[in-house]
């Protein structure tokens, strides 16, 4: 049943986004095409740049003890530039992806449900309506950051201190049983793929209702009850997805030397156009989740009030729609 839905819903996204690709395309190619871009770098540079590190390393090691010194120092000095271009690119990296994800991200869901109320939209309405709503998204973002942050930072704590216990029970050349790190690090995962799922509507419900940061992450947690499953499904679709295109790069691309110049650069072309269509139907799929999962719940949104929640955006900024006016239409799914 599940995977009849996610057909569905894989299905309702494409067709979205054929009968509407003008604006689409417009929304691909001045926003994702830059996060496309900056994100397939990245793979690229970093791979050299770490590539060349531990080429240095090995040669490094490869010499005689005497020579160890000497060549630490030609090491330094080969290195450390590098080094340092690689933090201030990863920095920008990170500066330029968060930008490019926000702008992104409020462009596709204003779009999307512009387009479910049947209101005219075109690419003009949607880069004055952008820079409106990103303040809101940037406070989700940083809500959703801080949640993995601090998970992260307890699952270390809990496994320093079943360290200190194996420690205090075995001793340090104790005879330990493999399975309880086994069972540590699936319970670790499990929970982290949690946590993502339930996060996975944060950014639309930013948008398109009052609630922002942990507010907006509560409401996406109380959207995915009775579709958790789906949202499962999909998110683990959605990073399989990204993994397999982000290895056919590496392998193709980077690591692709048998393809020749012109070779990688056509496969390059091909995963940016990949990539590009990637985000563009994540971001669909996940606005139309959301509907979905407004229907499942019957919070059905009047299509005249979201519209007027929306015309409010191109008006006198944004004035987020109440309670009672939360009321959505049935998205045929």
């Amino acid at each position: 049943m599940a995977w009849l839905e996610i057909v569905d819903i894989v299905q309702e996204t494409y067709e979205i986004i054929l009968t509407w690709r003008k604006i689409f395309t417009q929304i691909a190619l001045s926003l994702i095409l830059p996060l496309t871009f900056i994100f397939l770098a990245h793979i690229e540079i970093s791979n050299l740049l770490f590539g060349n590190f531990f080429h240095y390393l090995w040669l490094l090691h490869k010499n005689d003890h005497d020579q160890d010194l000497r060549k630490f120092d030609e090491f330094s000095d080969l290195i450390t530039p590098k080094w340092t271009f690689f933090w201030l690119f990863n920095i920008s990296y990170i500066v330029f992806l968060f930008v490019f994800s926000l702008l992104s991200t409020s462009a596709v869901v204003y779009t999307v449900a512009c387009i479910h109320t049947g209101r005219e939209i075109s690419f003009k309405q949607v880069v004055s309506v952008v820079p409106k709503v990103w303040k809101r998204l940037v406070v989700t973002f940083f809500c959703v950051f801080a949640s993995f942050f601090a998970y992260n930072l307890l699952a270390i704590f809990a496994f320093i201190l079943l360290l200190f216990i194996l420690l205090i029970q075995y001793g340090p050349y104790g005879n330990v049983n493999g399975s309880i790190f086994v069972v540590f690090f699936a319970i670790y995962f499990i929970g982290l793929l949690y946590l993502s799922v339930t996060v996975q509507l944060s950014s639309v419900v930013s948008v398109l209702e009052e609630s922002c940061g942990f507010k907006a992450m509560a409401k996406s947690k109380a959207l995915l009850k009775g579709k958790m499953l789906v949202a499962t499904i999909m998110l683990l679709l959605i990073n399989a997805s990204l993994v397999i295109i982000q290895q056919a790069f590496l392998k193709l691309v980077v690591h692709g030397v048998w393809f020749g110049m012109v070779g990688r650069g056509i496969l390059g072309i091909v995963c940016l156009f990949l990539l590009l269509s990637f985000f563009l139907w994540q971001l669909v799929l996940e606005t139309v989740l959301y509907f979905v999962c407004k229907e499942h719940h019957q919070e059905n949104i009047d299509k005249s009030a979201l519209s007027n929640h929306l015309q409010v955006y191109l008006l006198n900024g944004y004035v987020p729609l109440t309670g009672k006016n939360v009321e959505l239409e049935n998205l045929e799914v």
